[in-house]
Formats: structure tokens, sequence, C-alpha cells
């Protein structure tokens, strides 16, 4: 008997630690490393790390896009499109594109999509740079952004004359 509840005790005590290390790791962005999909039988391969427009089924965004995949039984989903939402809306040259992971099994696959909500973060070529599983919080996903968007040259003015200073 009391062998069965030392191992019952080591078996919650491994599975809280899991839980917790699990929920400390949902929702942060880190460095996409898609490893690149076999070649397809032309010979070429296509690019895991960059999603086109084709891809999408809508526009990217002139400096980034926030893409997410969700199911429709996803109860995070919900929470994540608000947020992804409202970041777009802050930052000009911002999409938030939404992926049915059930409809799009290609992507799903290429992109080793394992849960939902997962975000990705591309540049404006459409290259991945960040992903997230989970929730992201609002300042992870604007930090993340800040990875991606370049900011604007300032402007050099002209002085009376047409001289540079």
């Amino acid at each position: 008997m009391t062998g069965g509840l030392v191992a019952l005790a080591v078996a919650l005590a491994a599975a809280s630690a899991l839980g917790l290390v699990l929920r400390r790791r949902a929702g942060r962005f880190r460095s996409a490393r898609v490893s690149p999909p076999p070649a397809v039988p032309d010979g070429r391969a296509p690019g895991a790390d960059r999603l086109t427009e084709a891809d999408l089924g809508g526009p990217l965004g002139e400096q980034a896009t926030l893409v997410q995949f969700s199911t429709a039984f996803c109860a995070p989903c919900r929470p994540t499109r608000q947020i992804l939402t409202q970041v777009a809306g802050m930052v000009d040259g911002v999409s938030h594109v939404e992926v049915d992971a059930a409809a799009r099994l290609d992507l799903v696959r290429r992109l080793r999509i394992s849960s939902t909500p997962t975000v990705l973060v591309l540049g404006p070529d459409g290259v991945i740079a960040k992903r997230a599983v989970g929730v992201p919080r609002r300042a992870g996903v604007i930090a993340a952004l800040g990875t991606v968007i370049r900011p604007a040259a300032p402007e050099v003015k002209q002085q009376a004359g047409g001289e540079r200073p």
C-alpha cells in the first residue's frame, strides 16, 4: 500500500511540474525553425519558411502579417483572434490573417502545426520570423513584430539654398 502511495505522489509531482513548464511556454514567441519538407516530384523543394498570398488566401501586410491557425472548436482561438486584431489595428502596415487548420491541412503539415492556436509572424516578404503556440500576450506580439518591422528612415531636411546640413 505504501509503495502505491509513493508512486501516486511521484506521478502527481511529475505531472504538476510538466504542466507548469508547458503553461510557462504557452504563447511565447520563438524564432521560427521550420525544417524544409521533402522535395516535390520535379526536384525542387518548396519554401517551408515562406508563405505567399496564395497560401494565405489574402494579401500580405506591407510591413508584417500575423497568421493565426485556428479550428472551429478551439476555445483559446477567440482571445487570440481579439489580441491579433487589436495589434494589427494599432500598427500601420500590419495585417491579421486567420487560417482554418482543418481546411488547410497542406499548410498544417508543411509548417508542422501541432495545435491551435498557432501564431506566425511574417515579414513583408512572407518569411516566417517568429512562432507561438497558445494564446500570446499583447506585449509579446508587439515585441515579435518589432523583429520584422524596420523603422522608417529619418527625413533629411534641406536648408534654404538646397544644401544639406
